[in-house]
């Protein structure tokens, strides 16, 4: 490898360091509907968000709830000794995108048949800390 891709990689693994966040690979709910839930909570604070995704009835909100606590888990582990409370976390990004289709045929009239795509998606979380700025 050469100098400028080792301490390009460097620098990227040590960006990732301050990186908190989980990834959910896989799940079985098209990425439309997570979408929406996904809308909801961008941006927001964690403890609002965890309140907004406990209380929603869309099925695809108790996944990414699963994602956020397992994201805030991470974050403890980097920052052992700091409580969540002071440290200002929000959902920085929440990415879905299009995982593996399942394809199936489904009889219809007349002897022919109807595809039928049962999607899934792959999530990105990612956690950030809002940094408050002290009047002087």
């Amino acid at each position: 490898m050469g100098a400028r891709k080792r301490l390009r990689s460097e620098k990227s693994k040590e960006a990732r360091k301050s990186q908190f966040g989980a990834k959910l690979m896989n799940c079985p709910t098209s990425p439309r509907k997570m979408r929406l839930v996904a809308e909801m909570i961008r941006g927001e604070k964690v403890e609002m968000a965890l309140h907004m995704l406990e209380h929603s009835p869309q099925q695809a909100a108790g996944r990414l709830r699963k994602l956020l606590l397992s994201a805030i888990a991470n974050w403890q582990v980097k920052n052992e000794g700091t409580k969540l409370e002071d440290s200002n976390l929000y959902v920085k990004t929440v990415m879905v995108d299009g995982g593996r289709m399942l394809k199936r045929v489904q009889p219809a009239p007349q002897g022919r048949a109807f595809r039928v795509r049962k999607r899934s998606n792959h999530v990105t979380l990612t956690l950030g800390s809002r940094v408050q700025e002290t009047e002087s």
